[in-house]
């Protein structure tokens, strides 16, 4: 099915996305941190790589990856439409999520990334054991 929208209206509608305050990832986390009596975060950590929640006392960056956006193959979601410029977004989101937790790492930080589908009701505990297992190191 072709777009119902010019590149140039697509493109504007596309720059409204924002990567903060996504309901089905950070909201969602934040509830389970209050849930499971998770502490000791925090959002909006100023650094290059933006993590979505670090645990200072940790040294632990968060990171949660949006399914599609990042590569995650779950739910095999792929547009036919103009499908060779979403592989490479999705490649380069990759590489860029690499790199970031290298630097991370190099520092000195655990990094753990946790993807869209596993706050799904039916992942969240096997998600927050994981969690909770890394915090407690």
């Amino acid at each position: 099915m072709a777009d119902v929208y010019d590149k140039e209206t697509r493109s504007s509608l596309m720059q409204k996305v924002k990567s903060k305050g996504n309901k089905s990832t950070e909201l969602l986390l934040i509830s389970l941190f209050n849930e499971y009596n998770i502490t000791g975060w925090r959002r909006n950590y100023s650094v290059k790589g933006h993590p979505d929640f670090v645990f200072f006392e940790k040294r632990m960056a968060l990171f949660v990856d949006g399914c599609f956006w990042h590569g995650h193959n779950c739910r095999n979601i792929r547009p036919k439409e103009n499908a060779d410029y979403w592989d490479k977004k999705r490649e380069r989101n990759i590489l860029h999520d690499k790199k970031i937790t290298e630097r991370f790492e190099s520092r000195g930080w655990t990094v753990m990334r946790i993807w869209e589908c596993e706050l799904k009701r039916k992942n969240q505990l096997e998600t927050i054991v994981r969690l909770q297992d890394m915090l407690n190191q």
